[in-house]
């Protein structure tokens, strides 16, 4: 591969400030970025300081005949492989989406023939209204991807959905482009799929074990983390098996779903989708079962409550992870904790022999909630996430693993 190039949009907003550090990750991976610069995010950020780290010009206006005897708006837009807006603004994302060019940003999104990436920037309110959906709807469906955005404070007050993605986030995205860049067809048009040809085992929701026909063991997993790593892998091309336990959740587009109840079920199903690239263990499984099931229900009695004996379920990200033909290439594990989160990941990565654990607390509304905050535990060392969407915590691990497969 030749040398890596992207075309930044600096849109308008707080969030323009983590573009200076996006530029900073790319060039530690040997990308370079020439920056286009809008005039509200010339309010946020100085051409000085953009020009300085991608030791290029900055551009920022249509006219200037000087940039454009120099280098052309047109190619200016193409001779990058991907042009990444960060941030998009709602006003950046809904004149992209009508097609509207009248700054340099948008002339050269409509000017392009290159793959667009966005990372989302603004409100709360102005993320959830009508029009803003509606200009999100129609960006993906003319090939636009996305990062982001993330949940959490903003330096309105509010708290939401809107927040730009961390610029090692955006890195991840643009480097899984790379991973694969030009495999399957349409990836110039519709973005970028490094995972095809790739096939993922994921695993999700609880396991249930009977204790008589109308109780079991269970816990509290709702499955939706799962389901959206699921629906993130899939997006980026991968064939994903999905094994699910009991949870109400309908099935991810393009995903091969297989519902289990019990730890034995969800281990067979697990080894009858291998061989697989990759094996995402998110289901939180019982770790024990009634050693044996009675064949009627327990009845309440004078003589005392029934003893109920146990039995080790089997461990499926430790047989997953063993060495052996049918090893995937990349096992991924979560560990589920309330103390010492980490500390409990690392001495599990250790014991079940896999490559990354996802740490996560689950002390508080994580489980049926639908923000997450994990850490990523690897013999490496840790790299921690920030509280986020699942959906959003979701992408960004599909496109770390797509990294880690390239």
């Amino acid at each position: 591969m030749g040398e890596r190039r992207i075309l930044l949009i600096v849109g308008g907003g707080i969030a323009a400030y983590k573009s200076l550090e996006l530029v900073r990750l790319l060039a530690a991976e040997n990308v370079r970025t020439r920056a286009i610069l809008t005039a509200a995010g010339a309010q946020f950020v100085t051409p000085l300081s953009l020009g300085a780290l991608t030791q290029d010009k900055v551009y920022r206006d249509l006219f200037d005949l000087t940039d454009e005897a120099e280098m052309g708006h047109i190619e200016l837009s193409r001779q990058a492989d991907l042009v990444v807006v960060a941030p998009a603004t709602a006003d950046l994302m809904a004149r992209a989406a009508n097609g509207l060019a009248n700054d340099l940003a948008t002339t050269a999104l409509l000017a392009t023939d290159k793959p667009v990436m966005m990372a989302p920037a603004m409100n709360v309110r102005m993320w959830e209204h009508a029009a803003t959906q509606r200009n999100l709807a129609q960006l993906k469906a003319d090939g636009v991807t996305f990062v982001g955005p993330d949940d959490g404070a903003m330096a309105c007050g509010e708290f939401g959905p809107g927040r730009m993605a961390e610029p090692a986030a955006i890195r991840d995205a643009v480097m899984a482009f790379y991973a694969h860049r030009g495999v399957g067809a349409g990836v110039a048009a519709t973005g970028a799929r490094p995972l095809q040809g790739r096939r993922i085992l994921v695993t999700a929701g609880p396991t249930i074990e009977p204790i008589d026909p109308v109780r079991f063991l269970s816990n509290r997993s709702s499955g939706k983390q799962g389901f959206a790593i699921a629906a993130e892998l899939a997006k980026l091309g991968a064939d994903v098996r999905l094994v699910a336990g009991p949870v109400g959740l309908d099935n991810p587009s393009g995903v091969t779903v297989t519902r289990v109840e019990t730890a034995a079920q969800m281990l067979g199903a697990c080894q009858a989708a291998l061989p697989a690239d990759a094996a995402v263990c998110v289901a939180a499984v019982a770790d024990w079962r009634p050693a044996a099931v009675a064949a009627t229900k327990l009845k309440k009695t004078k003589t005392g409550l029934p003893a109920i004996t146990l039995a080790e379920n089997p461990d499926i990200l430790a047989t997953l992870s063993a060495p052996g033909p049918n090893r995937p290439r990349l096992v991924v594990g979560f560990a589920a904790e309330t103390d010492d989160v980490e500390a409990h990941a690392r001495a599990k990565l250790a014991r079940k022999g896999c490559d990354w654990i996802v740490a996560n607390d689950v002390s508080g509304d994580v489980m049926g909630g639908d923000a997450n905050e994990v850490a990523i535990v690897t013999a490496a060392g840790v790299e921690r996430w920030p509280r986020a969407p699942k959906g959003a915590v979701a992408a960004r691990l599909a496109h770390a693993i797509a990294a880690a497969l390239a």
